[in-house]
């Protein structure tokens, strides 16, 4: 391809594709992701998936806090790059980054345009209970999520999926189209459409107090969330003062109090139908198979989790 790459994405969704990209030849010449956060004790310092992915390649990393400063946008213009793909980095370019790639920037948005744009479109897509979503190509423009689209694929979310789950799948179909789109680009075959901006709706960031479960919901309602949220920031309740994440769960067949745990395979019961959960983590331990989980916890059978 001999086309010079500047690569942006942060978590595993991007990291994917950048794996791809660079496994199928494409040159990245440096790969821009979010900062290493520490621990909240400071023992740690945790790096993207996309930074520990570019060490493995051996490519060169930058992590700025902004870009939103001349030395970035010098170091660029002095790397006199092709293209730029973005998946789900972090941050928002402005007009004069993105006047920099001579074929422009290009991202790889995780619904079908222009429905959930912005930071969090696969969880906010289980949890609405969508059953359709799929991947856009769109050329970067200065507002978010808005600029035209080449294509678009579309998929199914299937029964039960989690938003990891989803996001290795649409990960895995970006991968498998992404090099026929640089090609489009390179050879001037590409068309951008505008997107029609009345039919626009926002995926925002996902806040940890989302999360609670609110049990009065329905149990579809609460699945959508313990599917949508799973595995960070997960869905989660309290009780007796501990906090329990639900990794894993489905619908029961089960009527009872809202809260409840209705039966010894801890079915809970919700303001509409029940769920039974299938993998819990309590407060300071490991996730478990609700069986185990059972052995040695004091949530059982008769147990009220609204009891904070």
């Amino acid at each position: 391809m001999n086309k010079k790459i500047i690569f942006m994405g942060t978590p595993n969704v991007s990291g994917k594709i950048l794996k791809y990209l660079y496994q199928n030849g494409c040159e990245i010449e440096t790969v821009y992701t979010q900062p290493p956060i520490s621990s909240h004790r400071g023992q740690k310092v945790n790096k993207s998936p996309v930074h520990l992915i570019s060490e493995t390649l051996n490519l060169p990393i930058r992590t700025p806090n902004s870009l939103d400063n001349e030395k970035e946008k010098n170091f660029l213009k002095n790397k006199n790059i092709d293209l730029g793909i973005v998946v789900a980095y972090g941050q928002i370019l402005k007009k004069d980054f993105l006047n920099i790639a001579k074929y422009g920037w290009i991202n790889i948005h995780y619904s079908l345009l222009p429905k959930f744009r912005g930071a969090a479109p696969i969880q906010r897509a289980i949890m609405k209970g969508e059953t359709l979503t799929g991947i856009s190509i769109m050329k970067m423009n200065e507002k978010l999520d808005a600029g035209p689209i080449s294509n678009q694929y579309s998929t199914k979310i299937l029964d039960n999926e989690n938003n990891e789950e989803l996001g290795n799948r649409l990960s895995d179909l970006a991968s498998e189209k992404i090099l026929e789109n640089i090609d489009d680009i390179f050879e001037g075959k590409a068309v951008f459409k505008e997107q029609d901006h009345s039919q626009s709706t926002y995926a925002k960031k996902i806040e940890k107090n989302e999360g609670k479960i609110n049990w009065e919901d329905s149990a579809e309602i609460i699945i959508r969330k313990i599917n949508g949220l799973y595995p960070i920031p997960g869905a989660w309740f309290m009780f007796n003062g501990e906090r329990y994440k639900i990794f894993r769960a489905e619908t029961s067949s089960l009527n009872g109090e809202a809260g409840v745990v209705l039966s010894q395979n801890l079915e809970v019961g919700c303001g509409k139908n029940s769920i039974k959960i299938l993998e819990i983590q309590r407060q300071g331990k490991r996730a478990q198979k609700s069986k185990d989980f059972l052995l040695g916890s004091s949530i059982n059978n008769g147990s009220n989790l609204k009891n904070e």
